[in-house]
């Protein structure tokens, strides 16, 4: 086996388990969504200072997990956009 073909396996490799990594990221952030959804609406209904500290901390873990997910899909495609110059070069 070619060493280009050993690069195109490794990066097929990255590849899957970044997609991996996207579907728990994918999951994980529409559990905070829904956390932050019922945050927000109890502090619009609420007087309690608990309840507003709430809404701000989960909508700050919503950020984090769309950022990180923004990671993950730019990570993958870069990997795919080198995979692919290798397999062009293949040819």
């Amino acid at each position: 086996m070619r060493r280009i073909e050993k690069k195109i396996f490794r990066l097929n490799d990255d590849i899957a388990g970044l997609r991996q990594a996207e579907r728990a990221a994918n999951e994980e952030l529409a559990m905070h969504r829904h956390l932050n959804d019922d945050a927000q609406r109890d502090a619009v209904v609420s007087e309690h200072p608990m309840d507003r500290a709430d809404a701000r901390e989960t909508a700050g873990d919503v950020a984090r997990f769309e950022a990180h997910l923004y990671q993950l899909r730019s990570e993958r495609a870069r990997l795919e956009a080198k995979r692919d110059k290798l397999l062009a070069r293949l040819d």
